[in-house]
């Protein structure tokens, strides 16, 4: 089932997602070499808790963490250990939130010091792909607009989007229906409704879109082992077409979500 949110509910949603945003903001401060992605975890951990909200994803079908730390080649899923984060690696950084029964979800990928012009610019396009793909989040549209525009920035700029992982509806569960596809013909799938709330989250590889995932039953790889990048935004549809709800919300400069993608 699709469920169309009321102002109420979408209210509460996006508080949920002001919990992950400044996560999201309080990790960008610890981004350095020499970081574990233990301790990453156990920072954006404490910061939920003192929001008075619980990490969405720890415990979620066994999950042991409270974020998800993929680095490099790693797509999504890397489950937090002692792992020593180097100068020149990208890390992709996914986090939940659930608050007074309703969910946050969004995903950001950071550059630990200076990274190279490839992962520079996979970057910056998987983030782009992602703005496109929000852009047609508009009443009447179709589901299938979304990862049509995703696709076509991401392939026309020569990556490959991966097919086997999608976005999701978000609310009162982390995930629900729709899956958010970021592929696809135009014009398909269900309606956009006012009232529908969305994970729009581009997977974009700098090699090819195969994946296979390791043994740890979770932890997502490129097959070629190219580098990826993962951005994720929670959206609310409405009669002025999408809002962002995981985005900075006090209308003060924002670095970590740049507007001019």
């Amino acid at each position: 089932m699709i469920y169309l949110r009321s102002e109420n509910e979408i209210a509460k949603i996006k508080e949920s997602n002001q919990i992950v945003y400044k996560t999201l903001e309080v990790l960008s401060k610890e981004m350095k070499p020499g970081i574990t992605t233990r301790q990453l975890d156990q920072i954006a951990e404490d910061f939920i808790r003192s929001q008075g909200a619980r990490p969405a994803f720890k415990g979620y079908n066994g999950f042991p963490a409270s974020i998800c730390a993929s680095i490099d080649d790693q797509v999504v899923h890397g489950i937090p250990s002692d792992r020593v984060l180097q100068e020149g690696e990208i890390v992709g950084i996914d986090v939940g939130a659930e608050k007074d029964g309703y969910f946050g979800d969004s995903a950001y990928t950071f550059a630990i010091g200076t990274i190279d012009s490839a992962k520079e610019r996979l970057m910056t396009v998987t983030r782009e792909a992602l703005y496109r793909g929000i852009a047609k989040a508009v009443p009447g549209g179709k589901l299938s607009d979304i990862g049509n525009a995703v696709q076509s920035h991401a392939e026309g700029e020569g990556y490959s989007v991966i097919r086997v992982l999608v976005g999701h509806g978000i609310g009162r569960e982390l995930h629900e229906s729709p899956e958010v596809p970021n592929y696809g013909r135009p014009g398909h799938g269900p309606e956009l409704r006012v009232g529908m709330c969305l994970a729009i989250e581009p997977m974009v590889n700098l090699g090819q879109h195969d994946v296979v995932t390791l043994d740890d039953g979770w932890t997502v790889v490129t097959a070629d082992q190219s580098p990826s990048a993962h951005y994720e935004h929670s959206i609310a549809i409405t009669e002025n077409g999408p809002m962002i709800l995981s985005d900075h919300a006090d209308g003060m400069e924002n670095l970590l979500w740049p507007k001019n993608d």
